[in-house]
This record gives structure tokens, C-alpha cells and sequence, in this order.
């Protein structure tokens, strides 16, 4: 199998959003990173932590349906993570006094409990002690990424997880909480929680990166290539990596380097087209799941950009709901992680899914 010249785990273009969330954790204080699903967020935080020397502990809230499902999560955030012989000794000597048991299925350890109804508050911070116990014990830090973070309200509903989450990244010393969301939200901001926003990459920095990368493949594009890539990618780093692998795939993998393949504008357009074929079915499950509203909120932004939305033209041009409904759709895209907000001109977040919906519409 031929490995991909295209890492998902480079940190490309975000030195200073490095060098700010490196400071964060080195001066033993939690942050909120915000962002787009495919802009960089798990790459910075990981990066950063590694250059902190802190483990990792990761937890995609939105794969925990309840409580039990989260706790299962976190669980198994921790013993992956600390695997180590001497790890699991303390973790086993630990949990004797917990409400916790450490046993082995299969050859692997596992954290089990007796969970009864009203009692998953108790097992949650009893928990949520051992990565502090396993740093202090260790001399070592440990970031906590709570990927999808504000997912945890459709099972918290009265927030008391949360609140409990908030009171911890202000109490605990040596464990740092990274909080990852699609955009930022006012109680952030009112617990003086550093929030960092990852923007699109500029394109002088892509540019500058997939010349390279390609070059050192045998490949390179021509001007105009180079400029349809940019446009396709709009800055997103995502969809950057996986249309930049689909013209290797096509174009590169020369046996002789020697020769250097000029990469031609009707090539990045037919591997672009192509790749977002593939791409349809998921992209039609998406638009199925969304509102009316916001599905025709999409298809305007994508036919006919616009960083003024709420013109009066654009929404006659385009028979828009008018006043709230249309900032509720708006709001909620951006929630989604489909449309950034005014401060990035009301753009399809996702590239690639914008050039299907032009692709579909045209």
C-alpha cells in the first residue's frame, strides 16, 4: 500500500495560534477552541500538547447519547492513554477506593461500575479525579479535548454536567480542558475561558504548502492550476488534504522522479468533479437532515455569494424568508459548522460542499 505524501496531522500555517494555545497550557489554564469540522483544531491542540510534553486524553461529546455513554467514553479516553504497566497498577490501586473496578476483557484493562439511575453525577466526578491523580502521581500534564463540546446539552439538559465541567477547569491543577466547538459561545467569554478562532488558512500559506508537498512528489502546477486548487480549497485545510490526494492519486506516483509532471488546469477541475461525485451521497444526507430554510439559505450563499445576505435584492433574488427566520437560519448554519459568520462574509464553510451545490444547481 502506497502511503499518502499528505498527513492529516501537519500543522500547516498556524504558528500563531500555536504559540497561543502552547502559552495557554504551559501556564496550567483551559481554553475554548473554536473552528470549522476539517480546519485544524485536534492538529493544533495535539501539537501543542505534545510540545507542552501533556498527554491526550480525547472525547467526542457527540458520540455519548446519555450519561452512561459518556462516562463509558472518558473511561476509555484514560486507558488508552495510559497504558503503561506502572500506569495500570495505579489506576487498579486508585479505583479500590472508588465506586470504579479495574478489570482485563479480553487481555485488555477495563474500568467497569455499577451505574444506577440518579448516580451517574457521583461515578462522572469520581472520574474525572483519576487524570489528575495519574498526572500528579507522574510529575506530568494532561489536556482533556472535549471535541463537540456544547453536543453534551442533548442529554444535560438542566447543564449540571456542564457546571460541574466549568467548576473543574477552574479547580484542577496539572490537567488542562481544551473545549472544542464550531464557534464560540457567551459563557465562555463571561468565565474569562482564552478562547482561540482558527480562520481559513491564507492562500499564500496554501499556496506555499502544496507547491512544496507536491513538488516533492514529482508533481507541479501550473499557474493557473495552482490558482483553480486555491479557489476549490478557499482556504480550508480539510478539503485542501483530500483534493490534494485525489490529483496525486490520479497524476502522481511516478516511478522516475527525475520527470517532473506539469499538473494542467483541466486535470485539478476533473479530479476536483470527481472527487465531488464521491463525495454526493454524504452530502445529500446532509442537505436531507436540514431544514428547508437553511437548505435554501445554502443554495443561494453557493450560486451567488454574497457577504450581505440580509440585502433586501439578495433576498427577493432569491425568495429568502425574511427578518428573524432568515437570521435564525443563518445562526444555525453557522452552529453547524456549514457557514461562517459576518465576520468572515457569510460563506459556505465546507468548499467542497459549496461546489457540489453550485455543481447540483447549475
Amino acid at each position: 500500500m502506497v502511503s499518502s505524501p499528505f498527513p492529516s496531522s501537519r500543522l500547516v500555517g498556524r504558528q500563531q495560534e500555536l504559540a497561543q494555545v502552547s502559552q495557554i497550557l504551559l501556564s496550567d489554564r483551559d481554553l475554548l477552541l473554536a473552528g470549522v469540522p476539517g480546519i485544524g483544531r485536534r492538529t493544533l491542540i495535539r501539537t501543542a500538547a505534545r510540545n507542552c510534553g501533556a498527554k491526550v486524553l480525547e472525547i467526542d461529546c457527540l458520540r455519548a447519547t446519555n450519561y452512561s455513554r459518556f462516562l463509558q467514553l472518558l473511561a476509555e479516553a484514560i486507558l488508552s492513554t495510559y497504558e503503561t504497566p506502572e500506569e495500570i497498577r495505579f489506576i487498579d490501586r486508585w479505583s479500590k477506593e472508588q465506586p470504579f473496578i479495574l478489570r482485563s476483557t479480553n487481555g485488555r484493562p477495563q474500568l467497569t461500575w455499577h451505574s444506577a439511575p440518579g448516580k451517574e453525577s457521583m461515578l462522572f466526578e469520581a472520574l474525572l479525579t483519576l487524570p489528575q491523580a495519574l498526572a500528579e502521581w507522574s510529575n506530568s500534564r494532561v489536556v482533556i479535548v472535549f471535541l463537540n463540546f456544547p453536543h453534551l446539552r442533548s442529554f444535560d439538559r438542566a447543564n449540571k454536567w456542564e457546571q460541574y465541567l466549568r467548576q473543574e477547569v477552574e479547580r484542577q491543577s496539572r490537567v488542562s480542558y481544551a473545549l472544542i466547538a464550531t464557534v464560540a459561545e457567551r459563557w465562555s467569554e463571561s468565565n474569562h475561558l482564552p478562547i482561540v478562532a482558527l480562520s481559513p488558512v491564507s492562500n499564500s500559506t496554501m499556496q506555499a504548502w502544496i507547491s512544496e508537498t507536491m513538488l516533492a512528489e514529482g508533481l507541479e502546477f501550473e499557474p493557473e492550476s495552482l490558482l483553480l486548487f486555491l479557489n476549490y480549497v478557499q482556504g480550508h485545510f480539510g478539503d485542501a488534504i483530500t483534493l490534494a490526494r485525489r490529483v496525486w492519486l490520479e497524476y502522481g506516483k511516478r516511478e522516475n522522479h527525475e520527470l517532473l509532471t506539469i499538473v494542467q488546469p483541466h486535470q485539478v477541475e476533473r479530479s476536483a468533479i470527481a472527487l465531488i461525485e464521491d463525495l454526493s451521497v454524504t452530502f445529500e444526507s446532509l442537505i436531507l437532515l436540514l431544514p428547508h430554510s437553511q437548505v435554501r439559505v445554502l443554495e443561494s450563499l453557493a450560486l451567488d455569494p454574497t457577504d450581505s445576505p440580509h440585502a433586501r435584492e439578495y433576498i427577493q433574488k432569491h425568495n429568502l424568508s425574511r427578518g428573524g427566520g432568515l437570521q435564525g437560519a443563518l445562526a444555525s448554519l453557522e452552529q453547524k459548522g456549514l457557514v461562517y459568520g459576518a465576520e468572515l462574509g457569510y460563506r459556505i464553510a465546507l468548499p467542497l460542499l459549496g461546489a457540489w451545490l453550485k455543481h447540483r444547481l447549475s
